[in-house]
C-alpha cells in the first residue's frame, strides 16, 4: 500500500512528502522545532503526520537488524500496513509520536501510548544507526515527557532488552527517579515524569552543553523546558 509513495508529492527535501499539518485537526505546531545534536548536526523535530507513512517505511528499512531487534524485542524487518497506519495516525493526546529528520529523511522516532484508564504511558524510541550516541534519544525523551505531562500523563513505562545498555542509560541519566524490574533478558522501567529539582538540574546541565555546541547563549530551539511545562520555542527558519 505504501511501498511506492516515497517520491510522490511536493517535497521540501529529498524523500519528504508535502506538509499537510495545517489540515490536521489539533496538530501541535508548538512542538515543531529545529535542533542540534551533541555533535552539532542540525535536525528538524516535529510530531508525526499521516503522510509520513513512506518515510517511516524507508526509515525502518534502513535500520540494522540489531536496532530493529532492540526496538521490537524480536526480528521485525518489514512493517505491515496496519502498523504503519497505527504508527502514523495519532491523536496527539493519548498517543503522540515525534520524528527527527535530516535532509534525507527520518533519523529517529519516539512515541508514547497512554495505558487505558491510567495516567501511565508506554514509551518507545528508535534512532538510525548512524545517529546513535548523539544524544537524540535523551532530547526526544525530554520533549515527550514535557508534552505528556501537559496532557495529564504522570509516568512513563518501557520494556527494553537487558543488553541494551544505551537505552537504559537514557532513562537512568534523565534525572527522573527510575525503577527497574528484571525478568530473564528484559528490563521493565517505570518513572514518574513530574519534574522535580533533580530532574531540573540534570536537564539544565544538558541544555548548557547544547548551548555550547550551538554557540548560543540562549536555550537551543527544540529543547523542552526543564520545568516540564510550556511550549517549545518556534523554529528560526520557515517550517518545512
Amino acid at each position: 500500500m505504501y511501498d511506492n509513495e516515497l517520491d510522490h508529492g511536493n517535497e521540501g527535501t529529498k524523500g519528504r512528502p508535502s506538509d499537510m499539518s495545517a489540515s490536521i485537526p489539533d496538530y501541535p505546531e508548538e512542538m515543531v522545532s529545529d535542533v542540534v545534536t551533541q555533535l552539532g548536526t542540525p535536525l528538524h523535530v516535529r510530531p508525526i503526520r499521516p503522510d509520513d507513512a513512506p518515510l517511516l517505511l524507508d526509515f525502518h528499512r534502513r535500520l540494522s537488524l540489531r536496532s530493529v531487534y532492540r526496538r521490537y524485542l524480536y526480528v521485525h524487518r518489514v512493517l505491515s500496513d496496519a502498523e504503519v497506519e497505527r504508527f502514523t495516525h495519532v491523536d496527539y493526546l493519548d498517543r503522540l509520536a515525534l520524528v527527527a529528520e535530516d535532509d534525507h529523511g527520518l533519523v529517529a522516532v519516539a512515541r508514547y501510548d497512554r495505558i487505558p484508564d491510567t495516567s501511565d504511558a508506554e514509551v518507545a524510541f528508535v534512532v538510525a544507526d548512524e545517529y546513535q550516541n548523539h544524544g537524540i534519544g535523551t532530547m526526544l525523551l525530554e520533549q515527550l515527557a514535557a508534552a505528556a505531562w501537559q496532557r495529564g500523563i504522570t509516568a512513563f513505562v518501557a520494556t527494553t532488552l537487558a543488553e541494551n545498555q544505551k537505552m537504559r542509560d537514557v532513562f537512568a541519566n534523565s534525572g527522573f527517579p527510575v525503577t527497574t524490574a528484571w525478568e530473564d533478558d528484559t528490563v521493565g522501567v517505570h518513572f514518574p515524569i513530574t519534574p522535580n529539582d533533580v530532574y531540573r538540574a540534570a536537564c539544565r546541565t544538558r541544555h548548557e552543553r547544547l548551548r555550547a555546541v550551538a554557540g548560543d547563549d540562549e536555550t537551543p530551539d527544540g529543547v523542552a523546558p526543564c520545568g516540564g511545562g510550556g511550549a517549545l520555542k518556534p523554529t528560526k527558519e520557515e517550517r518545512r
